[in-house]
């Protein structure tokens, strides 16, 4: 094909894309502009403008027997090199052996595809070997076609960070030996990230490398991040306790009531400094806490208070819980902060929560029941719970498929889970039933966990993305897309203003959820993918 052909299957290429999604008044611009008749659009060049071809960015000119001597001779190249920038630019190999492989597919030379896979393939890294394991079983043009792997590679550049002496080096030699090959996929399918000072060791270099897309570029790691924990919000207004007035006071008029004055808390006595990292307290809108919430949150600092100091004298408590009798797979678990509660759930999509304190698990009394109780009392939760009605154990039905992940709030009255059905519910741990049912992946959802501070959660699904939710909103808010395979896990920071997500690719990010699909972080490595 020459250049000519080339260009016109391309405009060919995009005409055909405007079409498919009825973009009519671009696409005559465009007809115009290059000059080419409405009726050609659909017919002569249709034959030579097959999108995905067009599109994928791989040469059908290169020589197969080439493929093989090229790489040879780059891997000497590395080999021959000094041990200071040896191990830099060993770091191409890999990229470089992956494209020549589905180059060779792309253009129907399986079987030089395959030797040369069996050739350098066992060579490569340990961390690049499953993934060269699944791309071995793409040997013909239409098993690229909505491959996770192929796509990422095709679509994204492979990104190395390599210091200017080393690139300078690498540089030398490709225009030294002019081979077109290695030329032509170095130049569009890999990006160097070049930094100033010495050249990499090998030890560094594996800190940082192993993710599918190469490593993070520096530049996606400099926004600024609010890593402190803001100062928690007035409740000792609540906590004081009271002490009568100064008996002096007292005798000179005993007829007059006693008048009550808070006594200073230890426990709140101490000033806390402001944290200068910690983020704004008005950075995410969040609900006022009520004066219950207020009330457990002091029980939390003071109970936290006489916790004691764990060392080689003082080693932690460990307590084991067994299931019996589970007919189906246990798929996750989760234990509340306070140690009462226990959340199951099971491959035959029930969620079971079991009570750990004596305290058994109680539904609220019916709307005719609640009409009695007295709302100015001051244990007026406990009075709307319905003491005949306490059990050890209790079950949550209404997913379609396996529960893969099940989260607390932090006030312990709600409950998230996760399925395969795409679906998030949250349940009532005070009437036992399903309140919402979240939907908004397209795929199973894989993890969902609560913020510290409640209201908000987050989900991460097979759909390669993370959202950010709010528990009365039916939609999710944010909308974390990045990642180029599964999105596993998912954990808030402290201070609940960042989402942390480990995923397939074997990176972790950290994202904004006041700035939107915004990456603050991005962490590649051997070790990156789970939290």
């Amino acid at each position: 094909m020459n250049t000519d052909d080339m260009d016109k299957s391309q405009i060919a290429a995009v005409l055909q894309i405007l079409k498919r999604y009825n973009l009519r008044g671009t696409e005559e611009l465009l007809r115009r502009e290059a000059n080419i008749a409405s009726s050609l659009g659909d017919g002569s060049l249709q034959q030579n403008s097959d999108v995905s071809s067009v599109l994928t960015g791989y040469k059908s000119d290169g020589d197969p027997e080439t493929y093989e001597d090229s790489y040879m001779e780059l891997k000497r190249f590395v080999e021959n090199s000094l041990d200071i920038y040896k191990h830099e630019l060993g770091m191409i190999l890999y990229p470089v052996l992956v494209h020549m492989y589905l180059e060779l597919v792309y253009n129907g030379h399986t079987e030089k595809a395959i030797n040369l896979m069996k050739k350098f393939g066992p060579e490569q890294d340990p961390y690049y070997q499953e993934d060269l394991r699944k791309l071995s079983l793409v040997t013909k043009r239409d098993h690229m076609n909505g491959n996770e792997l192929t796509d990422t590679f095709k679509s994204n550049q492979f990104i190395i960070r390599m210091s200017r002496d080393t690139l300078s080096l690498l540089k030398r030699h490709l225009n030294d030996k002019k081979a077109s090959v290695l030329l032509n996929i170095i130049q569009e399918h890999l990006y160097f990230d070049m930094y100033e000072g010495v050249a990499r060791n090998k030890s560094q270099i594996d800190a940082t490398s192993g993710a599918v897309g190469g490593e993070a570029k520096r530049q996606d790691n400099k926004t600024k991040v609010y890593y402190g924990i803001p100062k928690a919000p007035d409740i000792q207004s609540l906590a004081a306790p009271v002490e009568d007035e100064e008996e002096g006071g007292e005798q000179d008029n005993p007829d007059k009531p006693k008048k009550k004055k808070a006594k200073k808390d230890p426990l709140f006595s101490k000033k806390t400094k402001n944290d200068p990292n910690a983020p704004p307290t008005d950075r995410i809108p969040v609900p006022d806490l009520k004066d219950n919430d207020k009330l457990e949150k002091i029980k939390a600092y003071r109970e936290a208070s006489k916790r004691v100091t764990l060392g080689p004298e003082y080693l932690p408590s460990v307590c084991c819980y067994t299931l019996l009798n589970a007919n189906y797979t246990v798929t996750c678990a989760e234990i509340t902060e306070d140690s009462s509660m226990l959340a199951v759930g099971f491959s035959d999509s029930i969620v079971k929560v079991w009570t750990l304190v004596p305290q058994k698990l109680k539904s609220m009394k019916t709307a005719e029941q609640l009409q009695d109780v007295n709302v100015d009392a001051e244990d007026v939760l406990a009075r709307m719970m319905d003491e005949r009605s306490g059990e050890t154990s209790r079950s949550l039905y209404g997913h379609a498929g396996t529960v893969n992940s099940v989260s607390f709030s932090p006030d312990r009255s709600l409950l998230l889970s996760c399925s395969e059905d795409t679906t998030i519910r949250l349940w009532s741990l005070q009437i036992w039933t399903c309140l919402v049912v979240y939907k908004g992946h397209m795929f199973p959802v894989w993890d969902v966990k609560f913020s510290p501070l409640g209201y908000y959660f987050a989900s991460t699904s097979y759909d390669r993305t993370a959202r950010l939710w709010a528990t009365d909103h039916y939609q999710p808010l944010r909308l974390f897309a990045g990642h180029f395979s599964d999105v596993d896990c998912v954990q808030f920071h402290p201070n609940s203003n960042y989402v942390a997500t480990g995923s397939s690719d074997r990176r972790v990010c950290l994202w904004d959820c006041t700035s939107g699909n915004h990456r603050v972080r991005s962490v590649s490595g051997v070790g990156g993918g789970r939290l």
